[in-house]
């Protein structure tokens, strides 16, 4: 029993190890095409390891599209991108019944045809353009990780992730998630602009020769082994007291909650907020070498969980506070330990 129990304490150093190489790995091949955006970089791969979607929200021009395109060449998986626009349908991601001459028997019969959504990597550009119908489509074959057509069901093939763009300062002609829908992202990313370095240094490598190719450094099964580690990555209860904290300070009808939270907030966040506090905090733990996750890893993760699951009410609007101002005061007013 000793000999086996230090055989499994082996492997999970291994894993450990594998995921911070494959970590270093990918943002080698990534840098190679993005320049700066490192917290975003990182956050990206925390979502990728831990079996998440991701929605990313910036202006036009940000790279958001070319760093999930980027991300896609350095995994040896399938990758699809879906242009979302007014006038798709739902089966125009998830595929759809043909009719078709069986050759062998010389009658027709319906043939389910795969949409792009059978894929390992998805990228859903501008989501937000497509109404909620075609929305719901996707955002069902992201929770479920299956499509139904008619009386079959086809299931997706694992590693799968989404990740999705949105543009935030065009309004007209766009259909916003509804909080329900962006409950199913793990991770809610904004897309900064470049500093004044990292600008120059864009305008520079895009006007010259252009970029290098990135090599593919992980593919599916590998993938997905490093999942099942994130998994095997303890979390202590001190740190698991600290995410239920941070959690329950958004439930305005508690009697004790942070003041912010009582002025500011109409919903709070659900469970699923813990449970991506704990995945996401497992996953950067993991990459970074490290075998626990700790308060720290939690705090890197929380904008990025948090900040979809908190509907703020009017006064927020007056007074100019919005979501990430709030996780910023829970982040300064939660202790780190109970007493």
């Amino acid at each position: 029993m000793a000999q086996k129990a230090a055989t499994e304490a082996e492997v999970d150093l291994e894993l450990v190890e594998q995921a911070h190489q494959a970590r270093d790995k990918i943002l080698k091949e990534v840098r190679k095409v993005i320049i700066g955006q490192q917290d975003l970089v990182d956050k990206v791969l925390v979502a990728l390891f831990a079996g998440g979607h991701v929605l990313l929200v910036g202006v036009p021009g940000l790279a958001k599209t070319l760093l999930v395109s980027t991300l896609a060449k350095t995994l040896a998986m399938s990758f699809k991108r879906i242009q979302f626009t007014p006038d798709m349908m739902p089966s125009d991601i998830t595929g759809t019944e043909v009719l078709e001459e069986n050759h062998a028997t010389g009658r027709k019969e319906f043939v389910f045809v795969l949409g792009p959504v059978f894929a390992n990597l998805i990228l859903a550009d501008e989501i937000n353009r497509t109404p909620p119908k075609t929305q719901a489509a996707l955002l069902e074959a992201m929770q479920e990780k299956h499509v139904t057509a008619g009386k079959k069901t086809y299931l997706l093939e694992e590693p799968f992730m989404v990740m999705a763009t949105q543009n935030p300062i065009e309004q007209e002609g766009t259909y916003p998630l509804p909080e329900a829908q962006l409950d199913r992202f793990m991770f809610n990313l904004w897309v900064d602009y470049p500093d004044d370095a990292d600008l120059k240094q864009i305008v520079r490598t895009t006007t010259a020769g252009g970029f290098e190719t990135p090599g593919a450094v992980l593919d599916g099964p590998a993938v997905l082994n490093l999942r099942q580690a994130v998994r095997m990555i303890p979390i202590s209860d001190h740190v698991l007291d600290y995410i239920v904290r941070l959690v329950t300070a958004t439930h305005t009808k508690k009697p004790k909650i942070p003041e912010v939270c009582r002025k500011y907030l109409d919903w709070g966040c659900g469970p699923r907020a813990g449970q991506y506090l704990s995945l996401g905090a497992k996953s950067r733990a993991l990459l970074r070498g490290n075998l626990q996750a700790t308060v720290e890893d939690v705090r890197f993760v929380a904008h990025a969980v948090l900040r979809h699951r908190i509907v703020t009410n009017f006064t927020a609007v007056a007074d100019g506070i919005d979501a990430d101002g709030i996780v910023a005061r829970l982040l300064e007013e939660i202790p780190e330990s109970a007493s």
